[in-house]
């Protein structure tokens, strides 16, 4: 379903909307649950990636299918490894079968594990046969994707002596790799991290029954964002549910828009963006800690008509799509002018943008999502729309709720 955007403006100065919880928490903390069943959850995420996920630590079937969802892949590939007894063939969709696993099936088989290809040396699908995982100690370069970090530090705790890793070099994504550590800790699983090496103690009793509450998700908050800054001065949108203090490193957002001249204000688990001022100086920002945002800011800064230079994304060249490449494809479709490297991204001024121009979507939610401000400033269609249910279902409701016209 393609969607038109018609040159739009929000309708109400003070808008509210209400967001689910982030789904980096949700898929963490659910396999979490699976292990450790005392656990109750509330505000899930209500993504794709979340149902996906809720769906195959559920399944009793040898097969499990995750589409789309690389986060499930990652996570579930080193549950699935740790279910003594039981054996698992892990697929997905077609670019999931492009998406490399062999990090991480490195790490989990230097661990003990036995999992196999079933067509690609490397890649998905993978036969899985769980065991009790003995040895201990294991090492990975820390510029990888944080998500085989992650996998490893969840089922830690239910290795036969724990685990301790060592990070080799330069960390990527740190914040990803302590929301991790600190959901070990709420629920009373002993870990450290020093000098580069992060242990956790392995934990045979049942934990302390609690409930916890998902934050909502930050990576969804980045549109509301760059429609702050792409509004009139004075608009205020306000989000729920949120802290000052969140665990996700897309919360660096609150600081990043200052630049675009968008105040948050924290109160009562919401906080409220407004377009304070207006800025036009150039963006210089490494994102190694919040890659996922990345095609936000760019969109944004094409959408002020300001330059930015955005590094630390080597990691995009391995999600959804190449976002690097269709960053640009999309951005000079419109007008922009945009140099990549496998790494970064240089986007020159642009004074015009092209207005009814179609954004080919590349199976990315993020592409869908971060594209669609635009349409404060020109209407545009947007191809293959729902694909957004990947991480925020109601996206397009939402925007309508504030103003935005849309029609399929």
């Amino acid at each position: 379903m393609d969607i038109t955007l018609h040159k739009s403006q929000i309708a109400n100065r003070k808008s509210k909307i209400t967001i689910t919880g982030s789904k980096s928490e949700s898929n963490r903390l659910l396999l979490l649950q699976a292990l450790y069943p005392e656990t109750q959850l509330k505000n899930i995420s209500n993504s794709d990636d979340s149902n996906l996920m809720m769906a195959a630590l559920k399944s009793e079937s040898k097969l499990v299918d995750i589409h789309h969802a690389g986060t499930a892949m990652r996570f579930l590939t080193a549950y699935f490894a740790v279910k003594d007894g039981r054996e698992t063939v892990l697929t997905g969709s077609k670019r999931m079968k492009e998406r490399p696993i062999k990090i991480l099936v490195d790490a989990l088989h230097h661990l003990g594990a036995e999992i196999s290809y079933l067509e690609n040396e490397g890649f998905p699908p993978i036969k899985i046969k769980g065991k009790k995982l003995i040895e201990h100690r294991v090492a990975l370069n820390a510029n990888v994707s944080s998500q085989y970090i992650s996998a490893l530090l969840l089922i830690a705790s239910k290795l036969e002596n724990g685990l301790e890793l060592t990070l080799n070099g330069d960390i990527t994504s740190m914040p990803y790799i302590k929301m991790t550590l600190s959901l070990l800790d709420e629920l009373g699983i002993e870990s450290s991290f020093k000098n580069q090496v992060i242990t956790v103690k392995p934990n045979t009793n049942p934990i302390t029954p609690k409930t916890v509450v998902v934050e909502s998700d930050w990576s969804s908050a980045s549109y509301y964002y760059s429609i702050a800054a792409l509004s009139k001065l004075g608009t205020e949108i306000t989000l729920s549910s949120y802290k000052p203090t969140s665990l996700q490193g897309d919360s660096a957002l609150a600081d990043i828009y200052k630049h675009f001249g968008v105040s948050s204000t924290f109160n009562n688990n919401s906080v409220t963006l407004r377009k304070e001022s207006t800025n036009m100086q150039p963006l210089n920002l490494d994102l190694k800690h919040a890659p996922d945002i990345a095609q936000t800011i760019a969109v944004t800064c094409f959408g002020l008509g300001i330059a930015c230079h955005l590094t630390g994304l080597h990691t995009l060249k391995i999600k959804e799509t190449d976002r690097l490449v269709a960053l640009k494809t999309e951005i000079e479709k419109l007008g922009g002018q945009v140099q990549i490297t496998d790494k970064s991204l240089q986007l020159e001024p642009s004074k015009k943008i092209h207005p009814n121009v179609s954004i080919a979507t590349y199976n990315d939610h993020r592409m869908a999502m971060a594209f669609a401000p635009l349409s404060l400033r020109v209407p545009l269609i947007i191809e293959d729309a729902e694909v957004v249910s990947k991480s925020y279902p109601s996206f397009w409701n939402d925007l309508k709720s504030i103003g935005f016209k849309i029609t399929e």
